[in-house]
């Protein structure tokens, strides 16, 4: 905006009467156009900034055209509930023409989504935001939803927590398919996690969850398949099913309330029953179907009964679904019994497609039959490893592919293989994007026939004690970078910290407190990047103090100076800092503050602590962006180990 004179003051005069009065839309003067676009994850395609702010009042409305469609109106009201959690505004929603301060929706397939891929101008958006009002325009509904997901970000990573930034976004992913695949068939977990993780994932544009519904441990105990481990959770109440579906499954409503919570996040779920391998659960429900005499977790497919009965499942299934696609399995099933597979696969995939869904598949071709020659070409493949069916092969024999590659995208909690502490996002940030499969198989980006990612959490460690949690903190470690490259790839830039604290600032969105039931409000250290002087070892991270859970922790060397970080993201006004000590506690330690990371100032001191728990510090308040825990003297023989480090201004 120009710079002052007497007419600018009678509008900063009216400015702060508005303020104050709760009016709609009053804006705030800035000296210099907004050059960098508002921190949101992930990253938006294109920023156009203008100069000044628009601030928001709880006078402003969600507003939505007359006539519009009821999606567009339930999302409205959707937004105004999420205001209300995430931020101190009170919206409200409404109909007709917007007003000064307003937000208004609106799905238009024919606007301009800039360099949107045509297939992909459905999730495209643009998001224009003036010193009076703000305008959102979605190509479909999910664009117009992935606008009002840039909207909050963006308020909640202003200073007051309540303006944006003028300027205009444009915006739309890279790939169709932003994916994420659970494992729930080895082990159960809870409803309220799934739909966290479905809330979460539309908050960083993810669209696409896999839920792998059943699956059995890898080895029986002594070879004995009947003492195996193994779930089907989907739980019908049909009686020609009874005893299929594990106690510890999903019912019908449960499942509609997935649907339900997903359709408002913008994700479809793709519902995977694995087989003719990784089927115990169907064996043990009839045993006379698998190999072996029933001593097996591999159907037997010579049996025409097999076949049968598993059309049975998906069409006693199948209508629960409301996605577009089913996922059938199909992965590493005996070679020597190609010819009965193929005719397997050949049977399932078009009687899926006939109960009107689309089929995916695990990419075996390669390892099964030398290639994809005579299978069913109207699948869609994910490739998970090179050798048994590599992208490049998948996409020669005609399929469209999704990359989940094992040695880069898989997880097997706290395994010694598959990344079992979780991906390192800043690997992912640095070197992946969805074209990236390693070897000599890295496609050309944004190939045609690539349609996305979709990493993968597989719990094989089945009888190992973990929880859902634990889990969840694994997967933290990564998800925002893996969202960045499957939606922008590169438009974060390079600076992994400065992205770790554009995350932390936008937090998971609304609808995930149950990811974080330790967390305290007000903590200015919550998901921030950290950094140590050591770690014990890498399952116990320094990014362990500030994810919010009570039972994971960071430890240190064994030797007495050694300290642990965390970055605030800005400068914040800090008064007091409260550690939980693990059992390796800190005898006498010192809390430091910096402004830069390098230059420390010592502000509480504690000296002569005798035990684990709790220990708040308090001092007069200063500014600081960087805080630090400088151990001094170990309380025991081991290092210093912390379950939390929390900040409070």
């Amino acid at each position: 905006m120009k710079s002052r004179h007497p007419v600018m003051a009678v509008i900063a005069l009216s400015t702060l009467l508005a303020s104050l009065l709760g009016l709609r839309g009053a804006p705030h003067a800035s000296a210099a156009p907004n050059s960098a676009p508002p921190g949101v994850v992930p990253a938006v395609q294109k920023w156009d900034g203008g100069s000044g702010r628009l601030t928001l009042t709880s006078s402003s409305r969600i507003m939505v055209p007359r006539g519009a469609p009821a999606s567009v109106r339930k999302l409205a009201s959707q937004v105004v509930a999420e205001f209300t959690e995430l931020t101190s505004l009170r919206l409200r929603a409404g109909t007709g023409d917007p007003a000064a301060g307003d937000i208004a929706l609106q799905v238009d397939a024919d606007a301009d989504f800039g360099a949107a891929k045509p297939a992909l101008r459905p999730e495209a958006y643009r998001l224009k935001i003036t010193d009076g009002s703000v305008g959102v325009v979605g190509g479909g509904n999910k664009g117009l939803y992935y606008g009002t997901r840039t909207l909050l970000q963006s308020v909640l990573g202003s200073p007051d927590r309540a303006s944006l930034p003028v300027g205009t976004i444009v915006d739309y992913p890279n790939y169709a398919v932003r994916g994420f695949m659970l494992d729930v068939g080895r082990r159960y977990f809870t409803p309220e996690f799934i739909k966290s993780y479905l809330h979460w994932m539309g908050w960083l544009k993810l669209n696409t969850l896999q839920l792998h519904l059943n699956d059995n441990e890898i080895t029986p105990p002594n070879g004995d398949w009947s003492k195996a481990l193994s779930a089907f959770r989907l739980k019908s109440t049909n009686p020609k099913f009874a005893g299929l579906g594990a106690e510890q499954g999903y019912t019908r409503q449960d499942w509609d309330a997935f649907e339900d919570t997903a359709a408002a996040n913008s994700v479809d779920i793709v519902p995977e029953f694995d087989s003719p391998a990784h089927s115990r659960a169907f064996i043990k429900f009839k045993p006379e179907l698998g190999l072996n005499n029933g001593n097996s977790d591999h159907l037997d497919l010579s049996k025409p009964e097999t076949t049968i009965f598993m059309k049975s499942v998906f069409a006693e299934f199948t209508p629960w679904f409301r996605g577009p696609a089913v996922h059938i399995g199909i992965d590493e099933y005996p070679k020597d019994r190609a010819g009965d597979y193929k005719k397997y696969v050949n049977t399932l995939a078009p009687y899926v497609r006939s109960l009107g869904k689309n089929v995916h598949a695990w990419g075996s071709f390669s390892q099964m039959s030398g290639g994809g020659a005579g299978y069913d070409k109207n699948m869609t493949i994910n490739s998970w490893n090179n050798g048994w069916y590599a992208p490049k092969a998948a996409i020669a024999d005609g399929y469209k592919v999704i990359n989940s590659n094992d040695g880069l995208l898989y997880v097997v909690p706290f395994a010694n293989y598959y990344h079992g502490q979780g991906l390192d996002g800043r690997d992912i940030f640095a070197n992946w994007e969805p074209h990236v499969f390693g070897g000599d198989q890295n496609l050309t980006p944004h190939d045609p026939s690539l349609l996305g990612a979709m990493p993968a959490v597989w719990n094989d460690l089945v009888r190992a004690d973990y929880t859902e949690l634990q889990v969840h903190g694994l997967i933290d470690k990564s998800f925002d970078a893996l969202a960045q490259k499957m939606w922008s790839g590169g438009a974060a830039g390079t600076d992994y910290t400065a992205f770790l604290n554009r995350a932390a600032t936008v937090g998971r969105g609304p609808g995930t407190a149950h990811l974080s039931p330790d967390r305290t409000p007000g903590d200015l250290a919550h998901r921030r990047p950290t950094a140590t002087s050591s770690t014990e070892t890498a399952a116990f991270p320094a990014s362990h103090a500030v994810d919010g859970s009570a039972t994971t922790r960071w430890a240190s060397r064994y030797t007495d100076d050694q300290w642990l970080s965390v970055d605030l993201g800005g400068d914040h006004r800090v008064k007091s800092v409260r550690l939980n000590w693990e059992a390796a506690y800190g005898k006498d330690y010192d809390i430091q503050v910096s402004p830069d990371g390098t230059t420390w100032r010592t502000v509480a001191e504690r000296r002569g602590r005798t035990e684990a728990g709790e220990d708040t510090l308090t001092f007069p308040a200063t500014t600081a962006r960087h805080v630090r825990v400088q151990g001094i003297t170990r309380g025991t023989g081991y290092g210093y180990s912390l379950y939390s480090l929390e900040v409070f201004d």
